[in-house]
């Protein structure tokens, strides 16, 4: 199965008007129906996060059968309040709000980062310390337990499909 996903990093710099250039072979995944279209929002872990148009409505469809329970709400109304439709412009430039610029400390530039079905963008203060710290302490450990997600079965598939 050929699945498109994000990968590959660049930094780049913020422009005086908050823009970012996104880099190209990101902007093509982007692409859907002929129309490039996405949604800016807060990712995990301190950094924005680019998702398809399709994957935000996928998002939307399944956060909405919990919109009524309690302990949701004040994370809809930061998620969705913090959600921008977005384009990019002629040659690929995306306006940060700086609302979001602010949220997650970014001052002049920044890493995009191409994870699975998202684009992530950092800090790049943040982006450098993470890796630093993950290439110090931890990759050997995670890796072996990212790696071993591989082995194990998952709801859509039976152990006999995985060779177990």
């Amino acid at each position: 199965m050929n699945r498109f996903f994000f990968s590959g990093s660049q930094t780049a710099k913020l422009d005086d008007k908050n823009r970012f250039v996104l880099p190209q072979q990101m902007r093509f995944g982007l692409v859907e129906n002929g129309v490039l279209e996405f949604s800016l929002a807060l990712g995990l872990g301190g950094c924005l996060a680019i998702y398809r148009k399709s994957d935000i409505e996928k998002i939307v469809a399944k956060f909405q059968s919990k919109q009524h329970v309690a302990k949701y709400q004040k994370f809809f109304t930061l998620f969705f309040s913090t959600l921008h439709q977005m384009t990019c412009d002629k040659i690929g430039r995306v306006i940060l709000p700086p609302m979001l610029k602010k949220a997650v400390g970014i001052k002049s530039e920044i890493v995009i980062a191409g994870v699975l079905d998202k684009i992530e963008i950092w800090p790049k203060e943040v982006y450098e310390n993470d890796l630093d710290l993950l290439l110090k302490d931890g990759v050997a450990q995670m890796s072996e337990e990212a790696f071993a997600l591989l082995e194990e079965c998952d709801e859509t598939a039976t152990c006999a499909d995985h060779g177990q």
